[in-house]
């Protein structure tokens, strides 16, 4: 029997070590450990990899979040439209600015449901948050259209979605702002938080590159109240040679979820197939299965590590008890978050170990559900 884990990052940092050591050497050698060259660099390639104007590199993709919000004056009284399904910090970055997160529930692909938020807008709604869930985009075509009749902004929680595309756009370009993390979890990780956003509009970008730095024009002079969301040298350094990395992560992901499509049983195991105009980049390979308790313990018992993201909505989380939504009322969200299950995906295993995963899961849910 042999052990397939969800993640791999000691295998990564073998695979890296004789490159990467001299890179982390030469930061701390330099003495420069905030700001400098390695940040602008940064900046640079993300802007050219999203196809962007402007990137701005932030200490976390929580931090992304809250400063797109305030770069767009989103605060109290105002309402932000997203999906309940997420992690926890797109919600709270609205929460924390001030706003009021108003949930509209999703498709079977988890993203975002375009039908469902027109009821949901009021004279208060100032953005809607799409976000890109498991590396696949929301619907951006008729989201946007719905946010520029309706004089919204759109901002892309895209933290799970670098590198991905709707048509010929990529994650990050085709709202208003982009947010993203570079976890070390993500496909793109920095060796701790790091997070940065994408955009086209100047302004924005100089206003939270200023609010990121406690607002200081310079070392003396305060424009505005800001924080401290810097990325540090370190891990910039780290991104920058992960970046280039990046394409052959995303391949062997991709590659890995082909062999997931070819091979899971479609009669118990449900995972939205990629459209045409879609390229996702499968940060999580997630399906949906009924008695995912008992296959997911089924898995454990074979070596198998899974995850489950998220099996609580925020809706029903206690901190999210003064939002007044019940049980009910997202029944998709729900439902989902009964089924679904995250197989390993990452790009240090091999076709073999996918196989002896959708093996598993095939013999394991076929087993619960006959009769």
């Amino acid at each position: 029997m042999k052990r397939v884990p969800y993640i791999n990052l000691a295998a990564q940092w073998e695979d890296e070590r004789a490159e990467l050591l001299p890179l982390i050497e030469s930061v701390l050698a330099s003495g420069s450990y905030v700001g400098g060259e390695g940040i602008d660099r940064l900046e640079t390639a993300i802007a050219d990899y999203c196809d962007t104007r402007f990137a701005v590199a932030l200490n976390s993709g929580t931090d992304a979040l809250v400063c797109a919000l305030h770069g767009l004056g989103i605060g109290k009284g105002d309402e932000v439209i997203t999906p309940p399904n997420s992690f926890i910090a797109s919600t709270a970055a609205i929460v924390h600015v001030g706003a009021t997160p108003v949930f509209v529930d999703v498709k079977p692909d988890q993203n975002l449901d375009p039908a469902l938020i027109e009821a949901n807008l009021t004279s208060r709604t100032r953005a809607i948050m799409p976000v890109h869930l498991t590396g696949r985009i929301a619907d951006m075509s008729t989201i946007n259209e719905l946010a520029a009749r309706h004089n919204l902004y759109v901002i892309e929680d895209a933290a799970q979605s670098i590198g991905s595309k709707w048509g010929k756009q990529a994650a990050g370009s085709l709202g208003t702002i982009g947010c993203f993390s570079a976890h070390p979890l993500k496909n793109l990780n920095a060796c701790g938080d790091g997070g940065f956003i994408t955009t086209n509009d100047e302004e924005l970008a100089s206003k939270i590159r200023l609010f990121r730095n406690h607002g200081l024009v310079d070392r003396n002079n305060v424009e505005q109240f800001g924080m401290v969301s810097r990325m540090d040298a370190l891990q910039a350094e780290v991104l920058n040679y992960r970046l280039g990395r990046l394409p052959s992560v995303i391949s062997a992901r991709r590659q890995n979820a082909k062999v997931y499509q070819e091979m899971l049983d479609p009669e118990f195991v449900y995972f939205p197939l990629e459209h045409d105009c879609e390229f996702n980049t499968y940060h999580t390979f997630v399906i949906q299965i009924d008695k995912r308790d008992e296959v997911q313990q089924g898995l454990i018992s074979l070596d198998i590590e899974t995850a489950i993201h998220y099996p609580v909505p925020i809706h029903l989380q206690p901190a999210a008890g003064c939002l007044k939504y019940v049980e009910g009322d997202f029944p998709a969200t729900e439902h989902q978050a009964k089924r679904i299950l995250t197989l390993p995906v990452n790009q240090y295993l091999d076709e073999s170990d996918i196989r002896y995963v959708a093996e598993s899961v095939n013999k394991l849910t076929s087993e619960r559900l006959l009769p």
